[in-house]
């Protein structure tokens, strides 16, 4: 088993035109499974690019619509993981990543299955952005994930709610959903 905790970092904690405001109220549930499991523990680090025009696709346009948050507008410490899981690595790691998902990154799943990994413990945000994407490309990789639901955050309460629902009941076969302290009896 190993936790993999997606874009925990000041970009999204602090007053940012992408602040996730509840992130802070699921912080210690993160860092409670963390520092458990901390040789077991990956971060994953959102990492835009330098500018709009450096993005490939449909990220150029979204680049555009969103220029301060490039590395060439932002202060690089934004992209930090937030304290206090910043002090975990190592020997947690973390992974820098492109996109939504963090198998995005390129040989980051085969990694996995090198090691033998097949369940992910799922933690972060957004559950409706870079959480859903990460969820849903581990599925079609054929890793059983879990989600303590208490460790999740977004800006959107009716979106989190949704998709805390359809994990239950469309995915629940791929999917358990479940709560930090519970996880961490049986962990």
């Amino acid at each position: 088993m190993l936790h993999l905790c997606v874009d925990m970092q000041r970009l999204f904690a602090e007053e940012t035109a992408w602040q996730v405001p509840w992130l802070t109220r699921v912080l210690p549930a993160v860092v409670e499974i963390a520092s458990r499991h901390t040789r077991r523990s990956v971060f994953s680090l959102f990492a835009p690019p330098a500018t709009a025009d450096a993005a490939e696709g449909a990220w150029r346009a979204y680049y555009e619509r969103w220029p301060q948050m490039t590395r060439e507008a932002l202060d690089p410490r934004l992209l930090e993981l937030v304290e206090p899981l910043a002090r975990l690595v190592p020997p947690a790691r973390t992974i820098d990543k492109p996109a939504n998902s963090v198998f995005s990154r390129a040989g980051f799943a085969a990694a996995l299955k090198r090691r033998g990994i097949t369940t992910l413990v799922v933690t972060g945000g957004e559950t409706d952005v870079c959480v859903l994407a990460t969820v849903m490309q581990a599925i079609d990789l054929g890793f059983r994930v879990v989600l303590p639901i208490d460790a999740l955050c977004s800006t959107s309460d009716g979106a989190h709610d949704a998709l805390i629902d359809l994990f239950r009941t469309r995915f629940a076969t791929q999917v358990e959903s479940t709560t930090t302290g519970e996880l961490l009896n049986r962990w």
